[in-house]
């Protein structure tokens, strides 16, 4: 479907730069070599992962917006922008993970902080849990708009929300634990 010139069948564009500057500044840290990226000390692969978590919230807050817009696009959904925001966060997030479990196996084993490195995979898996709450949380938010009538929609968004909640609140404590033992002399 190609957008026309109605106000509202333009929503994915208003935010596209920041997600297009977001990726093309993830993809150039990424082409640089590694000795640039990486100092060969801990505090530098704490920052490093610190700002790869600012990174990764920031794609959730791109994907939220582009699923606020996509819902405001239906009934006829614009499913094909969707599908590419959805595409290019999702290049970012393997990129953030990927980066972050390098960050994880140098503090196993060179810089000896397996606590750390603990840490970090513990936050690992609780952010997949939250992309997968997300997704689901999507999906039924737009059960709810599509199917106003089905009660147990709304209920559903309930206790998916619920659920996030708590994800996020399990990362953020893990990530205190994180931040007081990388504080720590090792």
């Amino acid at each position: 479907m190609a957008p026309s010139s109605e106000p509202g069948n333009d929503l994915f564009r208003p935010r596209k730069g920041r997600l297009y500057h977001f990726l093309s500044l993830w993809c150039s840290a990424c082409a640089l070599p590694r000795g640039a990226m990486f100092e060969d000390n801990v505090q530098a692969l704490v920052r490093r992962f610190y700002a790869l978590q600012s990174e990764r919230v920031e794609a959730y807050h791109l994907l939220e917006e582009g699923h606020r817009a996509y819902l405001r696009s239906g009934p006829d959904y614009d499913f094909i922008r969707y599908r590419q925001l959805v595409h290019e966060i999702t290049v970012g997030f393997n990129g953030i993970s990927r980066e972050i479990l390098q960050i994880k196996g140098k503090l196993e084993g060179p810089h000896g902080r397996p606590d750390l490195a603990h840490h970090l995979g513990r936050i690992q898996e609780k952010e997949k849990e939250k992309l997968e709450l997300t997704v689901q949380l999507q999906l039924a938010k737009q059960n709810v708009q599509d199917h106003p009538e089905v009660e147990s929609h709304p209920q559903e968004v309930r206790e998916l929300k619920h659920k996030l909640i708590q994800t996020i609140e399990a990362i953020s404590e893990i990530l205190q634990d994180f931040k007081y033992d990388s504080e720590e002399a090792p």
